[in-house]
């Protein structure tokens, strides 16, 4: 059995540019599809998040419109009720490397506010980087990576990178209001980006780090990790 460390945001709302706060946390399918796999599998699953804070679910994820169908979205609700890890995560301070054996970084817009800027995190994935041990992140979640520069260097320079595009920003409306754009930070960090279609499963894998797009790319990016964890 292998434990898992789901690093999580904290957030509940994302800053636009204009200063509104647009209510957001993390997407349930990104948390939901990964976690139920994982657990169907045999493993533990431990969630730890900025300060501890209980996360909050992006209340979008779950309507049947964006979920895919009211069936769907009953099932996300479903998971997040039995998922008990959710309601006692750890402090994200407090997380050692050494006691896991992969860590995941489901998304939402909530990573956008939060995890850019927390130093727990940068650290975190350095040395999950370094470690050799499975490092995922989806959708949203690469954010994460701009809080690892070193006067001005991330350990993430050079590697095949994938995430929310430019254009599934726009798709959902919310890319003019934005204060910055996650492809075009991912693209100034040094990470070679790397695109699918836009809401299609796609999924990036280089060396330990592997990468999905959108929530889509969440339930295939788990099964790669489980195909190492075996």
């Amino acid at each position: 059995m292998a434990r898992i460390l789901f690093v999580m945001t904290g957030a509940s709302y994302w800053t636009l540019k204009d200063g509104t706060r647009h209510p957001t946390g993390y997407w349930a399918e990104e948390f939901a599809a990964p976690y139920s796999a994982f657990v169907r599998a045999g493993h533990e699953v431990v969630v730890a998040t900025p300060g501890g804070v209980v996360p909050h679910v992006d209340v979008m994820s779950l309507r049947p419109s964006m979920a895919g169908s009211e069936q769907v979205a009953l099932e996300l609700e479903g998971v997040l009720r039995s998922a008990d890890e959710l309601r006692r995560p750890i402090e994200l301070a407090d997380a050692r490397l050494e006691d896991y054996d992969a860590v995941y970084y489901p998304g939402g817009h909530g990573p956008m506010e939060d995890l850019p800027a927390d130093a727990d995190s940068g650290r975190l994935l350095t040395a999950a980087l370094d470690s050799g041990k499975p490092l995922a992140i989806v959708c949203h979640a690469p954010a994460a990576m701009l809080a690892t520069r070193h006067k001005g260097v991330s350990p993430f320079v050079g590697y095949r990178v994938t995430a929310f595009t430019n254009d599934e920003e726009e798709a959902v409306g919310l890319a003019a209001g934005a204060r910055w754009l996650l492809e075009d930070e991912l693209d100034a960090l040094g990470v070679e980006f790397t695109r699918g279609e836009v809401w299609k499963p796609f999924t990036v894998v280089d060396r330990n780090l592997y990468t999905g797009q959108n929530p889509a790319s969440a339930a295939p990016l788990a099964q790669q990790l489980l195909d190492v964890l075996k």
